[in-house]
């Protein structure tokens, strides 16, 4: 999976990816494992091969708030600390019991020192990581709890089912007794 979805943005080439194969470790994580934890510093990064995630951070009040769920197919990081070489502040959580390919900071900075191709890979993940924020900020502050619920749906619906109910409410910004509501009413 994670050689067809390298290959698919058609910059690095065959032994690129076989190099990168290579060098990952293969991970299994139960449900409910940490990838990473709040204090911890990012020293690696993740190709999700099956599992869904969550990001999440703890309020002052001692509340888990998950802003972000990623799914198979995708890479997970605690993007700032792995740029910063800092302690997050996030923490990444298996939803599901999940298989990681990883892969070390390190040996990925390798690469994009001797290819101009993973540099260009680099710069291709960093604009994805913004765009997907910038739409995450975008739908918290101008769609509704209901048409955020839509757009997982129509998005990721072969998922939906393996995401608690709470965490669910937590990624939309709302209560569970008002996804419940949203539930009822959102009909495809």
């Amino acid at each position: 999976m994670v050689k067809k979805f390298l290959n698919s943005f058609g910059i690095l080439s065959e032994k690129e990816i076989n190099d990168f194969v290579q060098n990952t470790v293969r991970k299994k994580l139960n449900k409910s494992d940490f990838f990473i934890r709040e204090g911890e510093v990012c020293n690696e990064i993740a190709f999700i091969n099956s599992g869904t995630f969550r990001s999440f951070y703890t309020t002052n009040k001692g509340e888990e708030f998950t802003y972000c769920i990623m799914f198979p197919a995708n890479f997970i990081a605690a993007y700032s600390s792995f740029i910063t070489e800092e302690a997050t502040s996030e923490n990444i959580q298996a939803i599901t019991n999940a298989e990681l390919l990883v892969i070390s900071k390190n040996t990925l900075d390798n690469f994009a020192k001797h290819s101009i191709n993973w540099l260009k890979m680099y710069k291709i993940i960093a604009e994805q990581q913004y765009i997907e924020l910038e739409k995450r900020i975008y739908q918290l502050q101008k769609d509704n709890a209901a048409e955020r619920y839509r757009d997982l749906i129509e998005n990721q619906p072969q998922y939906i089912q393996e995401i608690p109910l709470h965490y669910l409410a937590s990624y939309l910004g709302i209560t569970q007794r008002h996804l419940s509501r949203i539930r009822k009413e959102v009909v495809f």
